[in-house]
């Protein structure tokens, strides 16, 4: 696979073309950015489990899963969240002048929104900029990325090929998120597109598979967005669809791996985080369980702030796993490792050089294990240390 971000040209799959340009919302970069299909394609989504949902959210959840779908325009600055009946005017105003521009139906352009909850879209400024975005598209993804980015770092991509028992194809995913981020789904939008021939059904079916593993096992903060999706579009340009077992297989890892990929860097660019967080709980005779308590650890202030410290405060952690209701019978024989370091087991803790743990963690990449010894379930969660920054950014962000 091949990452995006300062590395590569990250090409879009076949019959994808992608654009971003400043409409003048924000006061730099740029600020919209459109995907486009040359073909009606295969849409899936998911969406955040706020109630409080964006106009953007609702439009797209009414019309997904499709297979009639062009593009997918993203404005970056304002949410277009908690806005009202305007809001939702504002947001028709967008697609429709979208689909003008496409020579397409509404129902065949899905939006996104990313920025300040309750502020009005300024679509004096957006509208005008749509026909720029249709004539300055190309076969990267680059622009867009970029366009989508909020209090973001680095935008976030990765593009790969796969050779299955048709032929080549290509899956491309872009992604945007570093702050608002606890995903169920965060603010985070996502998208995967892919030039392989496939329905609507398995479409959603790969992608919340891909999410639950990846997107909704991060956490920056702990605050669930107004705004969170995900997109996966399959435009079938590549004429190769998946045959065998093997091709599912394949299409499948591929999807995941970029998933996380793209969930990691956005766990990574969190507003003022210096350190990524990784942890896992393994020999769970529970899976929910064993999520919970991963990304319970991820989302403690405490250990968040002792990472960032570089303090090795592992009862944290334990305190932590217990108040996610892991099984006491279960934590009295556990494991902790932390940078590899073995801390506490079978209801001990070990003797370990402070120091030593103290200097690894000094490391961008914190890893913690729990073992809980009590079955064969699994999960990773994805987070960052909390600094001092993230309160800069957030005391200054609208």
């Amino acid at each position: 696979m091949t990452p995006g971000p300062g590395v590569h040209r990250t090409l879009l799959p076949k019959g994808f073309s992608a654009s971003g340009v400043n409409c003048g919302v924000r006061r730099y970069r740029p600020d919209i950015g459109l995907l486009i299909s040359d073909v009606p394609s295969v849409a899936a989504g998911v969406f955040t489990l706020n109630q409080c949902k964006a106009a953007p959210v609702l439009f797209c959840q009414k019309i997904l899963p499709a297979d009639n779908i062009f593009a997918i325009l993203t404005n970056s600055g304002q949410a277009n969240a908690a806005t009202g009946t305007e809001g939702v005017e504002r947001n028709l105003m967008m697609i429709d002048a979208t689909a003008k521009a496409l020579n397409c139906q509404r129902e065949q352009v899905l939006v996104a929104s990313t920025g300040v909850i309750g502020e009005q879209l300024h679509t004096d400024k957006i509208l005008p900029s749509i026909p720029e975005l249709v004539d300055r598209a190309n076969d990267a993804a680059e622009s867009f990325a970029l366009a989508i980015l909020t209090t973001d770092l680095v935008p976030k991509t990765i593009t790969t090929s796969l050779n299955l028992s048709s032929g080549p194809i290509r899956i491309t995913g872009i992604s945007k998120g570093s702050g608002m981020i606890h995903p169920n789904m965060a603010t985070m939008l996502g998208y995967i597109l892919t030039d392989a021939k496939i329905n609507k059904e398995y479409a959603h079916k790969v992608l919340k598979t891909a999410t639950d593993l990846s997107f909704n096992m991060i956490s920056v903060d702990g605050d669930s967005s107004t705004n969170d999706c995900c997109f996966i579009m399959a435009n079938g340009a590549s004429g190769v669809e998946l045959k065998t077992a093997e091709d599912f297989a394949a299409f499948e890892k591929a999807v995941n791996e970029i998933s996380i990929f793209l969930a990691k860097s956005i766990a990574a660019d969190g507003e003022g985080a210096t350190k990524l967080i990784e942890v896992t709980v393994k020999g769970s005779d529970d899976l929910e369980m064993a999520r919970k308590g991963a990304r319970g650890v991820t989302l403690s202030p405490l250990i968040k702030t002792a990472i960032h410290g570089e303090d090795p405060n592992w009862g944290r952690i334990l305190a932590r796993l217990g108040a996610e209701q892991v099984p006491g019978e279960q934590l009295a024989k556990m494991t902790l490792t932390m940078q590899g370091v073995k801390i506490f087991e079978n209801g001990q803790p070990l003797t370990f050089s402070k120091p030593d743990l103290k200097a690894l963690l000094k490391q961008s990449n914190v890893f913690i294990e729990v073992d809980l010894f009590s079955g064969t379930q699994t999960a990773t969660a994805w987070g960052c240390d909390l600094s001092k920054k993230y309160v800069e950014i957030n005391t200054e962000y609208s």
